[in-house]
């Protein structure tokens, strides 16, 4: 009997992931539908691919024997298959990328619609994290950071605007009940709104003029997770609970609407902008490489606007 290639694609996806739950996350199925695809994959081959128990589901001596075998394969069908956008008018399919919040206020935005727009057979899937480390998490395709340091086989390319500040504003109501600092110094004593890295780490406050750096370690009656919660500490500052340290366009709408007042401005520390990464592969799945020529693309025209 023929062997369904998607009872094998399943095997695949589970050995790979690790367990059912995980599997059904990366590929936007369910652990069971999953589950029951390897029961059948195990039964027309006669033999046990994995070793379940309540906690962990392990390949067997079988199992990785096959996957050896079987995961370059799998691989180069989904090469094969991908090869055929080339003869699509425009590249279709699924582009998935591991991002940052912040990329969702303050990149994503100016670039997102115009290429759904040039590129209507793909379809984007954004993965936003607060703890930003593994790029290719959830079976992503690329990711972007903010931090150019490569690993092997990894490229990155500049994306969005390449220089950044960090902005320091509260609410006007505030600076007139306590004061506006002169110098970053000032700060210790003020109510400090904070972030914390899903790492533990909440960092001190640096700030940069004429080439002096210093850092400065706040406080204050606010710590918010960097990522999904700043929005929070952001509302917090314009009901003038204390001092904010942002994104400078984060905090842009709301000092524009004179919510938010600016402080100690010649101090504000810029720093590089984003790069998007990806892996350094032979073949560059089509949808990715679209995003990627839309993005050198951009940054050209960024570039003959300077």
């Amino acid at each position: 009997m023929p062997m369904d290639i998607a009872l094998l694609h399943a095997v695949v996806e589970v050995a790979k992931a690790g367990g059912f739950r995980e599997a059904a996350r990366v590929t936007g199925s369910n652990a069971s539908r999953l589950s029951d695809a390897v029961r059948r994959a195990e039964q027309q081959l006669g033999i046990r691919l994995f070793n379940r128990t309540t906690r962990t589901v392990v390949l067997t001596e079988a199992g990785r024997a096959l996957i050896e075998r079987l995961l370059p394969a799998m691989n180069e069908v989904n090469a094969a298959l991908d090869a055929l956008n080339r003869y699509r008018h425009t590249p279709g399919g699924v582009l998935r990328l591991n991002v940052p919040v912040s990329a969702t206020r303050l990149v994503l935005p100016a670039l997102v619609p115009e290429f759904l727009r040039r590129y209507p057979d793909i379809q984007l899937e954004i993965i936003a994290e607060s703890n930003v480390q593994d790029v290719f998490r959830d079976g992503c395709d690329a990711g972007i950071r903010y931090d150019e340091r490569l690993e092997q086989d990894m490229v990155a390319i500049p994306i969005g605007p390449r220089v950044q500040r960090y902005a320091a504003a509260a609410s006007p109501a505030y600076l007139e009940a306590q004061g506006r600092p002169s110098h970053p110094r000032d700060l210790i004593p003020h109510r400090c709104l904070r972030g914390r890295y899903a790492s533990g780490i909440m960092p001190d406050w640096e700030f940069e003029r004429e080439g002096e750096s210093l850092s400065v370690q706040v406080s204050g009656p606010l710590v918010v997770s960097v990522g999904g919660a700043v929005d929070l500490a952001v509302e917090a500052a314009i009901a003038g609970t204390g001092i904010i340290y942002l994104f400078e366009e984060w905090l842009r709408p709301a000092i524009n609407r004179g919510k938010l007042e600016p402080i100690l401005q010649p101090w504000w520390l810029s720093f590089s902008g984003p790069w998007l990464y990806y892996n350094d592969r032979r073949l560059i799945p089509a949808p990715l490489q679209a995003f990627i020529d839309f993005v050198r693309e951009d940054n050209l025209r960024r570039e003959t606007l300077l």
